[in-house]
């Protein structure tokens, strides 16, 4: 069986070589195609590293990697939270009987870690959520007016990915999804996929993303997929027409869906045009099926839901490959590991920077000090180029109580109240927006 059944596509491993960036900070770039290349940069910016030690595929976070991962989690779970989805944790471990009931262990092993006996049991790591959110859903009894429900999760899974294929953070072992399912009527389904694209939108657009493509990704040949003709053909109807709708251009290319159903993919590329998935709305008859999931209905029956699978930003590590590379390290100011610097002039003016900083951690911008013993005026705004804002401390800023910003684009702001710098800041950055700032 084919080990790509419910797989996104990915790029290909890439050549390693120094070069400079559109940001001016010469990170080590792809020797095709002179873009960032995250593996290099990741490290090079103190992101994330590996170590042979922890294993191919397993990467570690360093602390400003881990604020930009924290930082988009919260931003995904807040949005969630206001389009009506419910948060859930679910162990990464279950019970080989779990993924043969849901089909995994049938059309997915191949990409499944061998299970571990426990006494009498066989437990495996867990390359997917669907199967307990299923579960989740069918521990307690549901209404009609219950749907749909939205249950959500940034949990972790694993594939046990061949080596050769390993690299960076866009394919990795152990992976941490932005994952949600949606129970819900059929006529409820087209509708909750719209939304899920409309989710999407808004999120590429925080983070500066541009989609390369829309893929209806269907069924090819072969036995990978669930055999059942009619719920491939309903599932497929809803989809197309979900994408009709929207009025989005897409193409359709067997052989991509899913092992259960078809599937929409928001294709990203790299600089070189290599495509991979990172956002994905999926339709679902099969494992409802296989779960014998219900409510109850106004005619007081029984009946199946219908599970839509999304996610926003795919896997948090893949959506950070992307983020950096389409950014060269440069993020949106609210995702930014820093996203303010105070620059004191000279001694004189360091008490006022020091003061600066501290409003900056009361709003809960991320800011830091960078006084004269780092160097000159020049040296330190020339190590401060992917910080979005720096603000310059001069005596008479700060005889006036004012800031001179510099924003990370080039442009150079007239000295501003420091309150009032910082409340114009505070509100981009709190509206997620990609702008750096607003004339306004």
């Amino acid at each position: 069986m084919s080990r790509r059944a419910d797989r996104c596509s990915d790029p290909k491993p890439r050549g390693e070589c120094p070069g400079a960036s559109p940001c001016g900070h010469s990170p080590h770039v792809d020797e095709e195609t002179a873009m960032p290349d995250h593996r290099k940069l990741g490290r090079e910016l103190g992101l994330f590293d590996t170590d042979p030690l922890i294993g191919a595929g397993l990467p570690y976070w360093l602390p400003d990697g881990a604020t930009v991962r924290h930082t988009l989690e919260e931003y995904i779970r807040t949005a969630e939270r206001r389009a009506g989805y419910r948060h859930v944790y679910s162990p990464v471990l279950g019970k080989r009987e779990l993924y043969e009931l849901s089909g995994h262990w049938q059309h997915y092993s191949d990409d499944m870690f061998p299970p571990v006996e426990l006494g009498a049991e066989q437990v495996v790591l867990r390359p997917s959520l669907c199967p307990h959110h299923a579960v989740i859903y069918r521990s307690r009894g549901h209404s009609y007016r219950e749907l749909p429900l939205r249950m959500a999760e940034l949990g972790g899974m694993y594939r046990s990915e061949l080596s050769g294929v390993l690299g960076g953070l866009t394919r990795v072992r152990a992976i941490q999804l932005n994952d949600a399912h949606i129970f819900c009527t059929l006529d409820q389904v087209a509708d909750e996929a719209g939304a899920a694209l409309e989710m999407i939108r808004r999120a590429y657009e925080a983070l500066g993303i541009t989609p390369a493509r829309y893929r209806l990704s269907l069924p090819g040949p072969g036995g990978k997929y669930v055999a059942a003709p009619e719920m491939w053909r309903r599932s497929t109807a809803l989809l197309t027409g979900v994408l009709d709708r929207s009025g989005l251009p897409y193409e359709a290319v067997e052989g991509e869906a899913a092992f259960y159903g078809p599937k929409i993919d928001v294709q990203v590329a790299d600089g070189a045009g290599r495509e991979s998935t990172l956002s994905t709305v999926q339709v679902d008859f099969h494992q409802p099926e296989r779960f014998d999931l219900h409510y109850i209905g106004p005619d007081g029956a029984r009946h199946r839901p219908v599970m839509v699978h999304r996610s926003i930003i795919g896997s948090v590590e893949r959506a950070v490959a992307h983020l950096i590379e389409e950014h060269g390290g440069a993020f949106p100011a609210w995702l930014a590991p820093t996203q303010l610097v105070a620059l004191p002039v000279s001694e004189a003016e360091l008490a006022r920077a020091e003061e600066f900083v501290r409003r900056c951690d009361e709003l809960g911008l991320r800011a830091e000090l960078a006084g004269p013993d780092r160097g000159t005026l020049g040296a330190r705004v020339r190590e401060a180029r992917l910080i979005p804002y720096q603000a310059v401390v001069g005596a008479r800023e700060a005889a006036d109580g004012r800031v001179a910003l510099r924003l990370r684009d080039g442009r150079r702001l007239d000295p501003l109240p420091a309150g009032e710098a910082l409340a114009r800041i505070d509100a981009l950055v709190k509206a997620h927006s990609p702008e750096l700032w607003d004339a306004a």
